[in-house]
């Protein structure tokens, strides 16, 4: 079974409760690495918190699996799987390029998802029967751009720095091939290849909870997205999202 609509808008408002008064606020920043740079905040808990509460009361025979607070029932049949913030250094830059991601699995296959941005007050979701937009301009479903064309397409990447050795040239050769390249997007750049103002996401070294809740967006707004072998994107590693078959394709044959 599928979650309703309703259920997904109490999960982005149990999250934006948490996230909006903390962004923009000066709050405090852990680093979770000894060497290099990951933050993470009290936003980031507290959303998670708010959202499991949410979930093990709707559904408690499901499991569980997120960035801040790990795996509860993992084995179960159905699981959710929740980045309270993708993109915190945008969160604590200040920029509303971040959002709140949950998505569910159903033995290993997302099916459906969710991507929150409260400071613009947009909510991008997915569920059994399509994928949709709630926000500013008004209520719609979401469809890719028809782009075919890597020479015709806008590309986004959360930066190529985090492209190493050989990634970095195959990477690249994508970036050279498209129209126009867009850096720092996190999961936002995803809702805008669904939405259609995008068309090629492509990423390295992704965590489940980075892309599952983003991978049903894509696919019922006629995207296509794997990792770069081909393979599921549900456990992340190396993603590529699509607008078309045609550009996934294409990419493909430059990241191989």
């Amino acid at each position: 079974m599928s979650p309703t609509p309703d259920f997904m808008r109490r999960i982005a408002a149990a999250a934006a409760a948490e996230t909006l008064p903390r962004f923009r606020n000066g709050g405090s920043i852990d680093n979770k690495l000894a060497a290099g740079f990951d933050p993470v905040t009290e936003a980031d808990k507290a959303a998670e918190r708010a959202i499991r509460t949410l979930i093990r009361e709707e559904f408690p025979e499901h499991g569980i699996i997120g960035e801040e607070f790990g795996a509860e029932n993992a084995d179960h049949s159905h699981v959710w799987v929740i980045d309270p913030i993708d993109g915190t250094r945008a969160f604590i830059s200040g920029l509303p390029l971040w959002g709140t991601l949950v998505g569910l699995t159903v033995e290993g296959k997302a099916v459906a998802g969710l991507m929150s941005q409260p400071f613009t007050g947009e909510l991008y979701f997915a569920d059994g029967e399509g994928a949709f937009y709630e926000g500013p301009g008004g209520n719609r479903g979401l469809a890719t751009r028809a782009t075919t064309a890597l020479g015709e397409a806008t590309l986004c990447t959360t930066t190529p720095a985090l492209f190493h050795g050989p990634r970095r040239a195959l990477y690249d050769r994508v970036e050279q091939a498209v129209k126009l390249p867009r850096y720092g997007t996190d999961c936002y750049a995803y809702a805008m290849v669904a939405a259609g103002h995008v068309d090629l996401v492509v990423e390295c070294d992704l965590q489940p909870y980075d892309i599952v809740g983003l991978i049903p967006i894509i696919e019922k707004a006629g995207g296509v997205i794997t990792r770069w072998d081909g393979a599921a994107a549900e456990q992340g590693g190396d993603i590529v999202a699509a607008a078309t078959p045609e550009l996934h394709s294409q990419a493909m044959d430059l990241l191989r």
